[in-house]
Formats: C-alpha cells, sequence, structure tokens
C-alpha cells in the first residue's frame, strides 16, 4: 500500500484552490400590492414541541387504592398509570395515551362507584336511625 498523499492544489494556480463561481438563485414572488421592484423577504416560524404531554394520571390513582378503593378498581388505575408512565419514558406516545385512557376510565368508574357508596351507606344510616327513634 502506498501512503503518500497527493496534492490537491495544483502549482499551475500559484498555490492557490480555484476560484469557484457561487451561484445563487433567487425566486420572487409577486405580491399584491407591493412594488415589483421591491424584493419582500417572507419567513414562516413552525414551532414543534419537544414532547408530546399525556397525562398518565398517576396521583388521582394513588388517592383512589389509597382512599376509595372500590373493588379495587384504584389498584388497577394505578398500575395502568405506571404503564402508562413506562411507555411515555420509551417513547410510545400511542402506547401511552392507551394506557392513559384505561387508567382514567377506572378512576372515573371508582370515583362514582366510591361516592355513591358513600352516599347510600349516610342515607342507610339516617334511615335507620329514624326508624329507631320512632320506635
Amino acid at each position: 500500500m502506498n501512503h503518500t498523499s497527493q496534492a490537491f492544489i495544483t502549482s499551475a494556480s500559484g498555490g492557490q484552490p480555484p476560484n469557484y463561481e457561487r451561484i445563487k438563485e433567487e425566486y420572487e414572488v409577486a405580491e399584491l400590492g407591493a412594488p415589483h421592484g421591491a424584493a419582500s423577504v417572507r419567513t414562516t416560524v413552525i414551532n414543534m414541541p419537544r414532547e408530546v404531554s399525556v397525562p398518565d394520571h398517576v396521583v388521582w390513582s394513588l388517592f383512589n387504592t389509597l382512599f376509595m378503593n372500590f373493588c379495587c378498581l384504584g389498584f388497577i388505575a394505578y398500575a395502568y398509570s405506571v404503564k402508562s408512565r413506562d411507555r411515555k419514558m420509551v417513547g410510545d406516545v400511542t402506547g401511552a395515551q392507551a394506557y392513559a385512557s384505561t387508567a382514567k376510565c377506572l378512576n372515573i368508574s371508582s370515583l362514582v362507584l366510591s361516592v355513591l357508596t358513600v352516599v347510600a351507606m349516610i342515607v342507610i344510616v339516617v334511615i335507620v336511625a329514624l326508624n329507631a327513634r320512632s320506635f
């Protein structure tokens, strides 16, 4: 193998690299109301979010797990919330949204059923107390 380097600058140009002419193409668009001789520059800025925000509902699921765990729905919602957070960390936005949607539905159903249970218990206690006084 030959390891000698080869010079790209020839001695005919005096040791200087050849001059390359820069070609600049300009496209002009005629605008309504603008003079024909004036060239205007238009720019468009597009803001791209770095990450898509996907709510994972972990705090809500933890609250339902600790305080109103009706038929273990809060715990199942917490499991789906953690799965949603894991998918979000990996970069799978579609999977994160699917798990977050399931966690949200489970949290809503757990909350509604727990509130209805508490209200039903209060009504039952009041009815029993009123019946006990009447005898």
